[in-house]
């Protein structure tokens, strides 16, 4: 969502200052173009080079700094921003722009944009807390604005609290999740499966798999950057759940995902069954820690309910997309499966492809059709294969909206 965006930051005089140069390296790495402006103060904590040199940009400190064209500055970066983001945020800004007082070149350039204003606060907890910054921040949030809270914690004055600046790629999520609302997908219902489960054999252990959850989390946080209105439900994993769920349910076994999925399948417009769901479970489970004994150990297995299949013997107006992961006949296999769980399209991982398959950062993968075609993708970041997963999702829907 950020590719290409123009993002003025605006940066005041908060010891937090030292994060927003980590901020405007994260904002570049995500495409965009960013402007910085500094106030007097935040001059006295970073040097402007600094900022210059990070965002490939002449910092502005100056409002009545000789002009390089004849458009009135602060009115030219106004217009051309797409997003205004002021991190760190004083309350001494806060309460300016609340004010609309216009008297240093980014109060005035804030005041006459029309761009997206982003503000992420940072001082003392108790100046946070106090009722005339609480109120200035809910003048700013009738206005449009958007205010990302800020951590709570060690803050640099020795307190405990809220006001500590946010970690700066939680900030560029949140940019990305607020711009994502006016997305290509905006108001779809997504339901994403995503990881593995594990299917309990007595308190200490349990069957699972190798999958990392990572394809199923890039989908969901993909989906919500493009303004979808997603469902996560997964598998135990590391990972952390992306920004703007509209909400995570996690699961340990093959029956509670099973439940969960069921209960919401009814209200979304496409599920992405990515979860890597054990097939098995125990007949039996011991209550107590099976001790080692002096012979072999059988262990007796029943199937587990088949989600996907449910699914697609159940579909109404959903589109349905699902994850075939093989290792032998891969494409004959992924074409049973797209026709006997009545899906839209399968998105086939070959497990003996190098860069492919559970744990990597990286997929290869095979599109499968409803209606015969295949479609070959390079190796990519699990990341990027999201979006390409998502644009053909787009291209359903506007297929099935002009017929």
């Amino acid at each position: 969502m950020l590719k290409d965006k123009f993002v003025i930051l605006g940066v005041t005089g908060s010891i937090a200052i030292y994060k927003a140069v980590e901020l405007v390296r994260l904002l570049k790495k995500a495409g965009a173009q960013v402007q910085v402006i500094m106030t007097k103060s935040a001059c006295e904590f970073v040097k402007p080079l600094t900022f210059q040199v990070i965002s490939q940009n002449l910092v502005i400190t100056d409002m009545f700094e000789e002009p390089d064209s004849f458009d009135v500055e602060h009115v030219a970066l106004a217009d051309k921003a797409d997003v205004f983001l002021v991190a760190p945020a004083t309350a001494n800004i806060i309460a300016k722009i609340a004010a609309g007082l216009a008297d240093d070149m980014l109060t005035t350039t804030i005041l006459a944009t029309r761009a997206k204003k982003i503000i992420v606060p940072a001082m003392n907890v108790n100046m946070y807390e106090n009722i005339i910054t609480q109120r200035n921040i809910e003048t700013l949030t009738s206005t449009g604005a958007v205010v990302i809270e800020p951590a709570t914690g060690d803050l640099a004055c020795g307190y405990k609290g809220k006001g500590r600046f946010p970690e700066p790629a939680d900030i560029v999520e949140q940019i990305e999740v607020i711009l994502g609302k006016s997305g290509d997908l905006r108001g779809k219902k997504f339901l994403i499966t995503a990881g593995p489960t594990r299917e309990p054999i007595d308190p200490v252990r349990f069957i699972t798999n190798h999958s990392s959850g990572k394809m199923g989390y890039a989908l969901a946080e993909k989906a919500v950057h493009r303004g979808g209105e997603v469902i996560l439900i997964s598998g135990h994993t590391s990972l952390k759940p992306p920004l703007g769920l509209s909400k995570y349910i996690p699961v340990e076994t093959a029956d509670e995902m099973f439940n969960a999925v069921m209960e919401y399948y009814p209200k979304v417009d496409i599920v992405i069954k990515s979860a890597a769901v054990a097939d098995f479970s125990p007949k039996y489970f011991s209550e107590e820690k099976i001790k080692k004994q002096n012979f072999d150990m059988v262990l007796e297995l029943k199937r587990n309910p088949d989600i996907l299949q449910e699914l697609g013997n159940s579909k109404t107006h959903q589109i349905l997309i699902g994850f075939a992961a093989e290792t032998t006949d891969t494409l004959k296999n992924a074409q049973d499966k797209l026709k006997r769980k009545n899906l839209d399209l399968i998105v086939l991982n070959d497990l003996t492809a190098q860069g492919a398959g559970f744990g990597t950062d990286t997929n290869i993968v095979k599109i499968l059709y409803k209606d015969g075609r295949i479609e070959e993708l390079p190796k990519m970041l699990k990341k990027d294969l999201a979006d390409e997963i998502l644009n053909r999702i787009y291209a359903f829907l506007e297929q099935n909206r002009k017929l």
